[in-house]
């Protein structure tokens, strides 16, 4: 049996071709016409050629999420709001990972000249010269949930990850908890280098020094288990930890040395993610507004799409502070 054609299903609903791609296209059309289309439609299994419709307009209609880690809550939790944002403009989500290397991230935004995507939405890990560069010159429009450099010419939307850290203190300080301990993750990365300098500067703001410092090699729950031990012993009544993934490994660990959270030690998480609230006790964690990042930032791409001359805008979310069990 052959495929169903555009001309059938206009045979069918006894409209002009012209009708049947303006209902298909979401265009303006009478509800009469509409009915009839799709009954159509239905009737003889139609399915539209999205080959021929990328050849027609010079689009796939579907764009690329790029980030570190899929496995990692909070990239879930953004990549359903780029879903959301984009789907409903008629767009398909590929969701991709690159991993920890920037030299994976640069591979990949040069290999958006294949022409598989319409636009990239990048959230980098790692940023150096050769990926400022390569998102600088790529051929389709780019936007980067995170930080780069200004001169990469592109739009950003980041976390305020230094006033998340200060939330984070300011709350473990008002608790009495003053022996502050911080795990990070690698201090390489965008997010360790930003999380390690709004550690700093928030226990300066309260006079205070750190209790102990540890850095794992990822933002994983193993990574936080392995580096765990580096902490033990330092004296210290809170912890607070670059991730939520990290936390609950420390957390782990905590209760195998016999600490009980919060009684002996009080634990903060970053990200805020559903892992948070499965874990037990609960996580009190920073929110650092990953769904709202996720949506800013398709929406940007998607404007960028239309219109690549505009001015790149560099958006900043604000965090919050989610309150649970793991600290008093």
């Amino acid at each position: 049996m052959s495929r169903p054609t555009i001309a059938g299903v206009a045979r069918a609903a006894g409209v002009s071709v012209a009708s049947v791609s303006r209902v298909l296209n979401g265009l303006p059309a009478t509800e009469e016409m509409v009915e009839r289309v799709q009954r159509a439609v239905q009737e003889l299994g139609y399915v539209p050629d999205a080959r021929a419709r990328s050849l027609k307009v010079g689009r796939t209609f579907q764009l690329t999420l790029a980030v570190a880690d899929v496995g990692n809550p909070v990239y879930v939790t953004m990549m359903r709001a780029v879903e959301e944002v984009v789907s409903a403009a008629g767009y398909r989500l590929v969701v991709t990972t690159t991993g920890p290397d920037v030299v994976d991230e640069v591979a990949l935004v040069r290999g958006m000249a294949r022409g598989y995507a319409d636009g990239l939405l990048i959230s980098p890990i790692r940023v150096d010269e050769d990926l400022v560069k390569s998102i600088r010159e790529c051929e389709v429009p780019v936007v980067v949930a995170g930080n780069v450099p200004a001169k990469a010419g592109v739009d950003t939307v980041r976390a305020n990850s230094p006033k998340g850290m200060l939330l984070a203190v300011d709350h473990l300080v008002a608790q009495g908890r003053t022996r502050i301990a911080f795990l990070n993750g690698p201090a390489d990365t965008v997010p360790g280098a930003a999380r390690a300098k709004g550690f700093a500067e928030a226990l300066k703001a309260h006079d205070l020094q750190p209790a102990a410092l540890a850095e794992a090699t990822d933002f994983t729950f193993a990574a936080g288990r392995a580096t765990a031990p580096e902490l033990l012993g330092g004296g210290f009544d809170a912890v607070i930890c670059a991730n939520d993934l990290l936390a609950v490994g420390l957390m782990h660990e905590l209760a195998a040395a016999g600490l009980e959270v919060p009684k002996d030690v009080a634990v903060v998480g970053m990200d805020d993610s559903e892992l948070a609230e499965q874990c037990f006790p609960t996580l009190t964690s920073v929110n650092l507004g990953s769904a709202e990042r996720g949506r800013r930032a398709a929406e940007l791409l998607l404007a960028r799409i239309e219109d690549n001359e505009r001015t790149p805008r560099r958006i900043v979310v604000q965090p919050s502070l989610s309150i649970r069990r793991s600290t008093p």
